[in-house]
């Protein structure tokens, strides 16, 4: 029996086609700790012009925070390299266009599917990267 287990999750493992994070973020806590130290230590200059041009900035900046947590958690499930948060940047070439995800590190290309949400209270993100390809 424990080995038919065994084999079943080694199979289950190797089969893996893909890689996924998601993150939710309570906006009124994430205000509370958002400060200059936070957003210089977290976001690149592109993602602070980004959310800055938004009257309400704040729910900008928690759902790319949320996106930063989902594509980091989708990442540590295939590499366990340390990567900090400026070296995940979450792009949109428009206003509420589509994000995409650019990794500063030296890490393989990466082909991540990523979706942004933000209502009321909450902001949430969820990656995907496609490891068939």
């Amino acid at each position: 029996m424990n080995n038919t287990i065994l084999q079943s999750a080694q199979q289950l493992l190797t089969d893996q086609r893909f890689s996924v994070g998601n993150d939710l973020v309570f906006i009124p806590d994430f205000k509370l700790s958002f400060d200059g130290l936070f957003k210089n230590k977290v976001y690149t200059d592109n993602e602070i012009t980004y959310c800055g041009q938004f009257e309400d900035s704040l729910s900008r900046y928690a759902s790319t925070w949320a996106a930063k947590e989902a594509v980091y958690k989708a990442v540590k499930q295939i590499n366990a390299d340390p990567l900090g948060p400026k070296s995940i940047e979450i792009i949109r070439k428009k206003n509420a266009g589509q994000p995409y995800v650019v990794i500063h590190k030296n890490l393989p290309e990466l082909k991540i599917s990523l979706t942004i949400s933000h209502d009321g209270d909450y902001a949430w993100a969820i990656a995907l990267i496609d490891l068939a390809s």
